[in-house]
């Protein structure tokens, strides 16, 4: 097809194409012999054939669903005519994992990196006060902005702040759920993470998510760089403000001392989102960033696709490029968990995509999730991880979270992920502290609009002045930027505080 083409073919055996822009009735579409039948909004789906009722559509040269009615030649397709079906596709093991272009270590990229030894690089270096209940929230928050806005960091301007990471959970849990297990290990993977200089943590007490199970199970000790207090303890909020705030004066001096040094991109792990989809996210921003992945995967580092909702109908792919059979068996099982968990809770898997990826073009979660894949790239899949396990390995890894954007990227950090690069085709604008989020646009259009919140175009892949390769190059530099030290957008805007959102299953007793 012409990069002026009206419209994007993106596989001959397509039953559909995307249009580029708005194309009105009866307009040219830029297939030979097809015209408009109606208004096809930019971003959806146009039929390049007639299509029969009860037919399998095609999109990326995959099934994104079937027509619900007869569909002729140049006409809109979406909800009114197109409807989801069950995945049946047969599952390839471990076809698809040569892996191509691995570089010597001595030829490897590096970035200005937080050396904290046995645990990890910072691309970051914050103090951290985590909570383990709710209760324990709005002392934190206090403490928290003692120090950010009220100049209690003045003179320590290594230091990137103090971020309280507060939640809603905590209590009338059971401790031997899934959701008490969920809790407390992406707790305890947020103690651990290397953009924290330093941990406090703070509890009320009384609570069902005690701080000492905590640290005994995950081999947690306290010291200069963890902390651990509770309000009851210490008689009540101004007490215990008092004594953590003396707590983290403590331990500025040593935290400000941390200085970057060279590291080997081995000490990446890049988290991949993508979030407020639109028409255009599997064309442009997420192959763009697969492209990407692959280059930090071929550097040595680690990237980790998530969101297991959203990989349904695509999850075929994976198993393909599964590094063993035992892994693609354990990325099904995740999916027989979630269709098992849904049916639970009277939900459904393909309950997707939302109303803002819908006024974008994405009609079914089959569609939509064969343009999220595509953030993966070709890279083999090495390991399958369960929400907020740290992730010990490196390359390209899956960890099984909701499609929600915060709870999803919440269990990628607790995993270690200590950057984010996060796609967005209608203007997602949220931070995840302690890790910095690059925001990447799949188009011109809302990148220009949303122009203070986006970090990275790659709506030019859609009118054909940029390719994948091109925009991937640039989204693999930046991310090295700003690994190294460079302030995103979202943390201009000081975003993160309120992203912190762990996944709550189970009963609430």
């Amino acid at each position: 097809m012409s990069a002026v083409s009206p419209v994007i073919l993106l596989n001959p055996i397509d039953d559909v194409a995307v249009a580029r822009a708005m194309i009105r009735a009866g307009n040219q579409t830029g297939i030979e012999g097809l015209i408009a039948a109606e208004q096809i909004p930019r971003g959806h789906k146009v039929a390049v054939r007639d299509i029969a009722a009860g037919q399998e559509i095609r999109k990326f040269g995959q099934p994104i669903g079937v027509a619900t009615q007869f569909i002729p030649a140049g006409g809109h397709v979406h909800l009114q005519n197109l409807a989801v079906i069950e995945s049946e596709h047969p599952y390839q093991f471990s076809v698809d994992i040569e892996e191509t272009g691995m570089l010597p270590r001595e030829d490897c990229r590096t970035f200005m990196g937080f050396d904290r030894g046995a645990g990890g690089v910072g691309t970051r270096n914050f103090i951290g006060i985590i909570t383990t209940v709710n209760c324990s929230a709005t002392v934190s928050k206090y403490i928290a902005e003692h120090f950010n806005r009220t100049g209690g960091l003045e003179g320590f301007g290594n230091v990137d702040g103090v971020v309280a990471l507060t939640h809603g959970g905590g209590c009338a849990i059971n401790m031997n759920s899934e959701g008490y297990r969920y809790l407390a290990r992406t707790l305890q993977g947020y103690a651990r993470h290397p953009n924290f200089g330093g941990i406090l943590m703070i509890g009320l007490g009384c609570e069902t998510n005690q701080i000492a199970p905590i640290l005994e199970h995950y081999k947690l000790e306290e010291g200069n760089r963890l902390r651990t207090m509770t309000i009851q303890d210490l008689g009540g909020t101004r007490k215990t403000i008092a004594a953590a705030s003396e707590m983290i004066r403590d331990m500025l001096p040593e935290v400000n001392a941390a200085e970057r040094t060279v590291q080997p991109l081995s000490g990446l792990k890049l988290a991949l989102e993508c979030g407020g989809s639109d028409g255009y996210s599997g064309i442009s921003a997420n192959p763009a960033l697969g492209y990407a992945s692959d280059l930090l995967v071929r550097n040595g580092g680690t990237s980790v696709l998530a969101e297991t909702p959203e990989i349904y109908g695509a999850e075929h792919l994976l198993t393909r490029r599964a590094a063993t059979p035992d892994v693609a068996e354990k990325l099904l099982s995740r999916i027989d968990w979630w269709r098992d968990y849904t049916r639970r809770n009277g939900a459904e898997l393909n309950n997707n995509p939302s109303y803002g990826n819908k006024l974008g073009g994405l009609t079914t979660i089959l569609e939509k999730s064969l343009g999220a894949v595509a953030k993966g790239g070709t890279m083999p899949l090495k390991a399958v991880y369960e929400y907020s396990e740290i992730v010990d390995k490196t390359g390209f890894v899956f960890m099984d979270t909701p499609g929600y954007d915060p709870v999803a990227v919440t269990g990628q950090v607790a995993g270690g992920c200590n950057v984010i690069c996060f796609t967005t085709g209608r203007g997602s604008v949220s931070g995840f502290k302690p890790a910095p989020c690059i925001k990447i646009a799949t188009n011109t259009e809302m990148y220009n609009h949303m122009r203070e919140d986006m970090d990275i175009n790659c709506g030019d892949i859609v009118s054909g002045e940029d390719t994948i390769e091109a925009a991937g190059e640039r989204i693999f530099e930046d991310i090295i930027a700003v690994a190294s030290g460079k302030k995103t957008l979202s943390e201009t805007f000081d975003y993160g505080d309120n992203e912190f959102v762990p996944w709550q299953v189970g009963a609430i007793t």
